[in-house]
C-alpha cells in the first residue's frame, strides 16, 4: 500500500519525535512531505539532525504538498493550522491540547465533524493501556471502585522541554495539567468512561506563570476518581500513576509505560513491560499507522476531536479561578 504523504508544522521536540518516528520506524506507513517552522533557527535545527528533509517554505505550500499535517505547534495556533488543513481538504493530526479556549474548541469541533480529524494522544495505541485493556476484560480487579491519578515532578517545564519554557510554563497555554494529566484523563476516558469535575483547586504562586500544584475530585465512568499533581515533590523528572482499583484487585500505569497489577498485596510488572523511551518511538509507529488509516477513511484508534473536547472541558476547569 502507498505511504501517505505527512507534512509537520513545528520543528520542536515533538515535532522532531514523531518526524524521527516516521524516518527511522514507518517509512512503509508514511512519506515525510516537508517540515515547517517559523523559526529558521529551528528549521536548521532539524534538518542538521535529520539530513535530507525537505523544508517547506510556508505552512500554506506545506499543507498543499500533504495528504495529512501534523501540528506540532504551541497550542495558540493549532484550531486556526488545523482549520486551514481541513479547508485544503486534507486531514488533520493535531498535537494536544486543541487550545485553551473552550468556546473556540468547542466551535471548531463542530465545523469538523465529519471530516478526517485526529488528535495525538499516545495512550490510544500505548502497550501499556492495551495491556490494561486486556486486564480488565478478563476480570483480573473485579468490580471497578475507584480510580486514582497522580502525578509529580521535580520541575516544571521538565529538564528536556527547557527550551519551551516561554509557553511551556505560561498560564495561557502551559502547565502539567494541560501537557500531562490530559493524557491520563483521555486514558480513563477510554477504559472507564466519561469523565465530569466535581471539586478542584489550582495553585499559581507565581505571577503569570503555569499552576505548581492541583487537586480534583472526579467521576469517571460513575466510579469516584481523585487527582492530584504537585510540582517539586520528587526528584523525579516526571512520575506518573493511574490507578483503578476493584473489590478483587487492581491494576495501574506507573510512569507512562510500565503496566502493574496487584497480586497477593504486591505490584507485579507486566511481563512484556518496556521502557519508556523504548516504548515512545514504537507508539508512535502504531499512531502513525492510525494516521494512515484515518487519511484512508479507514478505522482507526486515533482520539477523536470530541474525545480531545472533553478532556480540554475537565482541564479547563481544573485550571479556572
Amino acid at each position: 500500500m502507498t505511504a501517505i504523504r505527512l507534512g509537520v508544522i513545528g520543528a520542536g521536540i515533538m515535532g522532531e519525535r514523531m518526524l524521527r518516528a516516521a524516518v527511522e520506524h514507518a517509512a512503509d506507513t508514511v512519506h515525510i512531505a516537508g517540515v515547517w517552522d517559523p523559526s529558521q533557527a529551528a528549521q536548521a535545527r532539524i534538518a542538521a539532525g535529520l539530513p535530507g528533509l525537505r523544508l517547506a517554505t510556508s505552512a500554506e505550500a506545506l499543507i498543499a504538498a500533504s495528504d495529512c499535517v501534523y501540528i506540532a505547534s504551541p497550542p495558540a495556533s493549532h484550531l486556526s493550522l488545523s482549520a486551514a488543513v481541513l479547508a485544503a481538504g486534507k486531514a488533520v493530526f493535531c498535537e494536544k491540547p486543541l487550545a485553551s479556549d473552550v468556546a473556540a474548541a468547542a466551535a471548531f469541533v463542530a465545523s469538523a465533524r465529519g471530516k478526517r480529524a485526529a488528535v495525538n494522544f499516545p495512550m490510544a495505541t500505548s502497550f501499556a493501556a492495551e495491556r490494561l485493556r486486556g486486564w480488565l476484560a478478563e476480570g483480573v480487579i473485579g468490580t471497578p471502585q475507584r480510580l486514582d491519578i497522580a502525578v509529580a515532578f521535580a520541575n516544571w517545564p521538565r529538564g528536556w522541554q527547557r527550551d519551551a519554557v516561554s509557553w511551556l510554563d505560561g498560564r495561557a497555554e502551559g502547565g502539567f495539567t494541560r501537557e500531562v494529566v490530559s493524557h491520563f484523563l483521555f486514558l480513563t476516558g477510554r477504559l472507564v468512561g466519561p469523565v465530569t469535575l466535581a471539586a478542584h483547586s489550582a495553585s499559581f504562586p507565581l505571577a503569570g506563570q503555569s499552576e505548581r500544584s492541583i487537586t480534583a475530585t472526579l467521576s469517571a465512568g460513575g466510579l469516584p476518581a481523585s487527582l492530584t499533581g504537585a510540582v517539586g515533590t520528587t526528584d523525579k523528572d516526571d512520575h506518573n500513576l493511574w490507578t483503578l482499583t476493584g473489590d478483587r484487585g487492581a491494576v495501574r500505569i506507573r510512569d507512562w509505560a510500565a503496566a502493574e497489577r496487584m497480586v497477593d498485596g504486591v505490584w507485579q510488572p507486566d511481563a512484556d513491560a518496556m521502557p519508556q523511551d523504548t516504548a515512545r518511538p514504537l507508539v508512535l509507529k502504531r499512531q502513525l499507522a492510525g494516521v494512515a488509516a484515518m487519511v484512508r477513511g479507514e478505522a482507526h484508534p486515533l482520539a477523536t476531536l470530541e474525545e480531545a473536547f472533553a478532556v480540554q472541558r475537565v482541564v479547563e476547569g481544573i485550571l479556572a479561578a
